[in-house]
C-alpha cells in the first residue's frame, strides 16, 4: 500500500472534523485506505512546524530514501544537532518516521498541500 499525506490549512475546527469524519466513514465502509491528513488552523501554525529547512529535509528523505542521522546531516550540509531537532519536530508531527533499523524516512509515496482562502461572499 502506498501511503499518501495531505497537508491542509483549514480555519475552523468544524470543517476539519467534518472532513476527518467523512474519511473515516469511507474507510470503514469500503475498507480502503483514505490517506493521512495533517490539518493546521492557519498558515502561521503550519510554518511553525514546517519550516523551509524541514521541508528540505522531507524532500531529501523522499528523494533518496531512509538515512541515518549523520548521512542526513551530510546530505543537507547542516549541523547534526539542528538536523536532529528538525527530525524530532517532524516525527512529532507525523511527517517522518524511523524505519526498522532506526534510519529517518518519509513513509509517504506522495505528499500534497491543500490551501484554500475563501471570501465572505
Amino acid at each position: 500500500m502506498n501511503r499518501t499525506a495531505v497537508i491542509r490549512v483549514e480555519r475552523g475546527r468544524d470543517a476539519a472534523l467534518s472532513d476527518l469524519r467523512a474519511r473515516f466513514l469511507m474507510a470503514w465502509k469500503t475498507g480502503n485506505y483514505q490517506g493521512e491528513v495533517f490539518v493546521f488552523e492557519s498558515p502561521k501554525a503550519l510554518f511553525q512546524v514546517l519550516t523551509p529547512e524541514r521541508w528540505e529535509l522531507i524532500e531529501c528523505l523522499h528523494g533518496v530514501g531512509a538515512l541515518d542521522a549523520a548521512a542526513l546531516a551530510a546530505a543537507l550540509r547542516r549541523e547534526g544537532q539542528y538536523v536532529d531537532a528538525d527530525c524530532q519536530a517532524l516525527l512529532e508531527a507525523g511527517l517522518i518516521e524511523r524505519d526498522g533499523v532506526g534510519r529517518w524516512c518519509v513513509p509517504f509515496a506522495e505528499i500534497r498541500a491543500d490551501f484554500a482562502l475563501r471570501g465572505a461572499a
